[in-house]
């Protein structure tokens, strides 16, 4: 009868396992790459992309656009007025962090003009323009 019981706990032991070791790895590299949860959307003409970052403040964060990419990295930073052998719990993550997205080809070539960038509510919303395409229109075609 106790046997039972074990075996639904290894599961969830092996994912907490593997979720502390994936942990790990993103800190010894130095950049945090999970935090970011964002949205990628198509609307009115620009392609946006709708980025959470709780708890920063928009000096905190910067974004570019390089070799076809746009790069969001940041930095997450602690109360260092708290030793941390205080802490009973600590879960929130510290630290660099940054986020990359491969652009689509609709979007082209762009300029800074072309570029809409807003942080509110802990949310870092961008619109990039995107090329006019045959996609979606209608092109009557004469046939002689």
């Amino acid at each position: 009868m106790t046997l039972l019981p074990k075996l639904w706990e290894e599961p969830f032991r092996l994912v907490s396992s593997i979720g502390n070791l994936l942990d790990n790895i993103d800190s010894e590299f130095g950049l945090w790459t999970g935090y970011g949860r964002t949205d990628i959307y198509e609307k009115d003409g620009k392609l946006y992309y709708e980025i959470e970052l709780p708890g920063l403040k928009k000096e905190d964060i910067k974004a570019r656009i390089e070799d076809n990419r746009l790069i969001v990295q940041g930095e997450i930073k602690r109360d260092v007025t708290i030793n941390e052998n205080n802490y009973l719990r600590m879960e929130r993550r510290y630290g660099r962090f940054q986020k990359s997205f491969l652009l689509p080809e609709q979007v082209g070539e762009i300029t800074d003009k072309d570029l809409e960038a807003r942080f509110e509510d802990g949310v870092l919303k961008i619109a990039l323009p995107l090329k006019e395409s045959i996609r979606g229109k209608v092109i009557d075609i004469e046939i002689q």
